[in-house]
């Protein structure tokens, strides 16, 4: 499956180039080039162009390219800039090339929704047989869904992180993740305590609650005869599913069927676009790890919008200036050096809500952290 996946990190990169570049060309070219399957305009530059990202250059001098996402196999493409020769339609038997299925990616994704609250939902109030956890074939009791009616299907999904950004002037806005407990609400975390307790919850902008699924079954029975609860029949074999968990209708299509990878359609703010957890791990994910971020469709994201991620640089005191006797927090602000940030990878988003949105670490040398920075896909520093 790897190898597959890394065609569709080549198509990722695809609309990353800038298009004010002069084309160069490599010396024994042909005039013209047939469209093979697995090709992109990326890789036809990267072959026959000295630099690969200059594929738009092979774009504007095939004018009948409408669409540089949508090439197929058979077509003729001109490699003569001079005379500008068009490129000629080939058989449309095929699927155009370039555009990343779902099936190329899904199996790398998560469940993972965001909402803006979690107290007015329906939630598991009990489990069958009373026992602690519930899997496929087994009942679970729902409160909250008063005219539930057999045959309705529901996700069953949990609360796990609580996604807050802090708006300041100075360096750049604080994002937090809070964990949250089988209640939904917040647990304390030692670790930035007293961050929390200085920051408090004045200025604090909610991004979202984070739900996760857990597992999807059937409404057999609702509240009726007395009975305070509907029964709800798990059939996935998915996570175990335990008391607090909420339910949501079912989703028909819960992603897109095919990405069109593109860079950002505007520049964001330095420091407020950055990585705010990994999905399934503690704080650092590679290649094919989902990635939850700071920005959303307020933000202009939409699904297919490639980001590259960046370590960001550290502001050391300038230990030959001040020397090494003194301690950190005694030498001033101007004393500190910034260094350049670092660049991780590449993350293309597949899921966007209004403040958040999720997206797949495509590729990277290093691996990708919370509190990475987001910058243009074709970013140099």
């Amino acid at each position: 499956m790897l190898k597959p996946i890394r065609a569709v990190v080549t198509a990722a990169l695809l609309t990353v180039a800038t298009y004010g570049v002069a084309a160069e060309m490599s010396g024994n070219h042909p005039d013209t080039y047939v469209v093979k399957r697995g090709d992109t305009l990326w890789d036809i530059a990267g072959r026959f162009l000295k630099r690969p990202w200059l594929w738009p250059e092979i774009w504007q001098a095939n004018p009948q390219i409408k669409n540089p996402h949508l090439i197929y196999p058979g077509d003729v493409i001109s490699l003569a800039y001079l005379n500008r020769v068009a490129v000629e339609p080939g058989p449309r038997a095929e699927a155009p090339l370039n555009a990343i299925p779902l099936s190329d990616v899904e199996p790398f994704l998560k469940n993972l929704r965001v909402v803006d609250k979690v107290d007015d939902m329906p939630y598991v109030v009990g489990l069958e047989e009373d026992r602690l956890r519930s899997s496929e074939g087994q009942l679970v009791y729902v409160k909250g869904l008063p005219s539930a009616q057999p045959g309705q299907r529901y996700a069953v999904v949990r609360p796990t992180v609580r996604y807050t950004r802090v708006d300041r002037d100075e360096c750049c806005d604080i994002h937090k993740a809070d964990d949250l407990d089988f209640r939904g609400r917040r647990t304390i975390n030692f670790e930035d305590f007293w961050t929390s307790r200085l920051v408090g919850e004045n200025g604090t902008e909610l991004l979202g609650f984070e739900l996760m699924q857990q597992n999807v079954g059937t409404i057999t029975r609702g509240e009726v005869g007395g009975i305070e609860a509907s029964t709800l029949l798990l059939d996935r074999a998915g996570r175990e599913v335990r008391i607090g968990d909420r339910l949501i209708p079912v989703e028909a299509q819960p992603y897109d069927l095919q990405f069109f990878p593109h860079p950002p359609k505007q520049q964001l703010e330095y420091g407020r676009a950055r990585v705010l957890a990994v999905a399934d791990t503690l704080t650092s994910g590679g290649p094919r790890d989902v990635i939850a971020l700071s920005v959303g469709t307020r933000d202009g994201v939409d699904n297919g919008t490639v980001f590259s991620t960046w370590r960001v640089g550290s502001e050391p005191a300038d230990r030959i200036r001040f020397g090494d006797s003194r301690s950190e927090d005694t030498i001033p602000r101007s004393g500190h050096v910034r260094l350049p940030d670092e660049y991780a990878g590449h993350v293309m988003i597949f899921k966007t809500f209004e403040r958040v949105s999720y997206g797949l670490v495509m590729d990277s040398v290093k691996p990708t952290r919370v509190g990475y920075e987001l910058k243009h896909p074709d970013a140099a520093y």
